[in-house]
């Protein structure tokens, strides 16, 4: 007898969990990414937070009043939610049918906190942390951004080097030392599980995958 969790998950897309410390650059490599492949879909989280000048509602996040994001929770809403530095953040449930449907892999930024919650509901989900070079090179980002203040850029740190302790239990590690190579290996990851998936359900897959989403590869 077939195993209904198994039989359920062909066909899916694939979703891919990606975690970084604040100021890693972790949002311009995903962006880098989803120019070089097709069928990729970033999945916009929710916050509390003040938009900055630099984002755009609905690209880079979508800001909610807090009761908003209180209501959203008691509706079940999110598939995992956290309360950082005073503001909070949640990613929106994964319709998996609908991945199935549009033919698409879907990326998820979510963090060290936030992805144990969602590994536990997304069983098959593959988790990537992306590192910094190192601790002294992030905390030059972090200064260089302009963004916080030394106090704040201060407990993003400490952050960061609790997260990077989580490191070990993700299926994938990227260093972001040079962008463009970290971009080649983040590409290259996507491209052989996809390849692992082709195999496991047969070459349609991909092949299917990539004529719904009405790209070619």
């Amino acid at each position: 007898m077939k195993d209904k969790n198994q039989e359920n998950k062909k066909g899916r897309g694939l979703i891919f969990i990606i975690s970084a410390p604040s100021g890693t650059g972790k949002t311009t490599l995903v962006r880098r990414v989803m120019e070089a492949l097709p069928c990729l879909r970033f999945s916009v989280s929710y916050t509390t937070r003040p938009q900055r000048a630099n984002e755009q509602e609905g690209v880079d996040y979508h800001f909610i009043p807090h009761d908003v994001f209180m209501e959203m929770i008691e509706k079940d809403q999110f598939l995992e939610w956290a309360e950082v530095l005073g503001h909070y953040y949640g990613t929106a449930r994964v319709d998996l049918k609908a991945l199935e449907t549009e033919g698409v892999d879907l990326i998820l930024d979510i963090d060290t906190q936030g992805a144990k919650k969602a590994k536990e509901k997304l069983d098959h989900a593959i988790l990537i942390f992306l590192l910094p070079p190192s601790i002294d090179a992030l905390k030059e980002r972090l200064m260089g951004r302009g963004l916080d203040s030394l106090e704040r850029i201060q407990f993003r740190l400490a952050h960061a080097k609790s997260d990077i302790e989580e490191a070990h239990w993700y299926h994938h590690i990227v260093i972001n030392e040079r962008i463009e190579e970290a971009v080649e290996k983040l590409k290259a990851i996507i491209i052989t599980e996809r390849g692992q998936k082709e195999k496991n359900h047969g070459k349609s897959y991909g092949r299917g995958l990539f004529e719904k989403c009405g790209k070619s590869v």
